[in-house]
């Protein structure tokens, strides 16, 4: 009875463990999704900075303001640096001008006098173009020759009615770019999202998390905290104004931050997967340990148990001989009488 007993606690500890078995194998499979997902993110990543590349190294055609161009209140004029042009081309702006003229206006102003640049054999060189941006905070001048256009002021490095002027490509091309860059961002989100296993998904925040436990009394446990896969927690904003240089710059920079961030996740999932795979498989081995535990206790030996039957087999019939022949002899004295 007592290795009965005993045989049975063990059978009940390895029935527990097998029920923590399967858990530990959910959380093992919740962990690779994750992991998996972060591989497939930081491809994608890796996909948008070669598209930021890509966008910067278009060679620039043209230049972009910034700010607003109406009610000025300086008089001051502005000078354009025409590759090829005999001279400067200088527009000038009149005080009493300057206090009411918009930007629609000084766009038209500035491209009528850079068009009556000409080069140093006299010849107009023409073809330029100031538009407006839809917003009429600025404008974009577009050379025809496809050649830079710098901006200088007349008061030195001073910007022109306190704005700044930089070199930006053709807006057209580099807004494919930036375009594909935000479609990137939005699969980002999108993988993230999907990165759940069976209503777990350690990519949806530090919200989420995923307590797997190792034995039956609940007191060995590991907890793997969530993090946030979409592209708000990587530090990677929607592109805009990619037109400017300084816009892809700061693009490019986020791009290496998040690369970093998801090195750093997947190192972190990694060492956890490992320790949930190592207790899971340590499990399966403590379990076979308290079967066979229990068997030995139970179980009996089939050469040993054979051996006592035919043995016990033995004496049987010896008993039945030795009172059959009792039997035989009170009978042969009976007959005397």
């Amino acid at each position: 009875p007592s290795s009965f007993y005993t045989a049975q606690s063990l059978t009940n500890r390895a029935n527990d463990l097998s029920s923590l078995l399967d858990s530990m194998g959910q959380g093992v499979q919740t962990i690779k999704a994750a992991d998996e997902a972060i591989t497939s993110i930081t491809a994608l990543v890796q996909q948008a900075k070669a598209v930021a590349n890509q966008a910067r190294d278009i060679s620039v055609s043209a230049v972009e303001s910034s700010g607003t161009f109406t009610n000025m209140t300086i008089a001051q004029g502005l000078n354009f640096k025409i590759e090829g042009a005999a001279a400067d081309v200088r527009v000038g702006i009149e005080k009493a001008e300057a206090e009411t003229i918009t930007i629609d206006a000084l766009a038209q102003k500035i491209e009528t006098e850079l068009n009556k640049a000409t080069d140093t054999s006299g010849a107009v060189i023409g073809g330029f173009e100031v538009r407006v941006n839809a917003d009429k905070t600025g404008f974009k001048i577009y050379s025809g020759t496809n050649k830079e256009v710098s901006v200088t002021t007349n008061n030195s490095d001073i910007p022109f009615f306190g704005l700044t002027f930089s070199g930006t490509a053709s807006g057209a091309e580099r807004a494919q770019y930036q375009e594909r860059y935000n479609d990137i961002l939005t699969q980002i989100d999108q993988l993230s999202k999907d990165a759940g296993y069976k209503g777990v998904n350690l990519l949806g925040g530090t919200d989420q998390s995923l307590t797997v436990v190792f034995n039956e009394d609940r007191s060995s446990s590991i907890t793997i905290k969530g993090v946030d896969g979409s592209t708000a927690g990587l530090g990677l904003a929607q592109a805009t104004s990619w037109g400017n240089l300084a816009s892809i710059e700061t693009s490019l920079d986020e791009v290496d931050a998040a690369i970093t961030k998801l090195r750093s996740m997947s190192s972190e999932f990694g060492n956890n997967y490992s320790v949930v795979q190592t207790r899971e498989e340590f499990t399966e081995n403590l379990i076979n340990v308290l079967e066979e535990g229990s068997d030995k206790l139970t179980l009996a030996d089939m050469n040993e148990e054979s051996a006592n039957m035919l043995a016990l087999q033995t004496r049987q019939q010896l008993a039945i001989n030795s009172l059959s022949l009792a039997s035989q002899a009170a009978q042969s004295v009976l007959k005397l009488f």
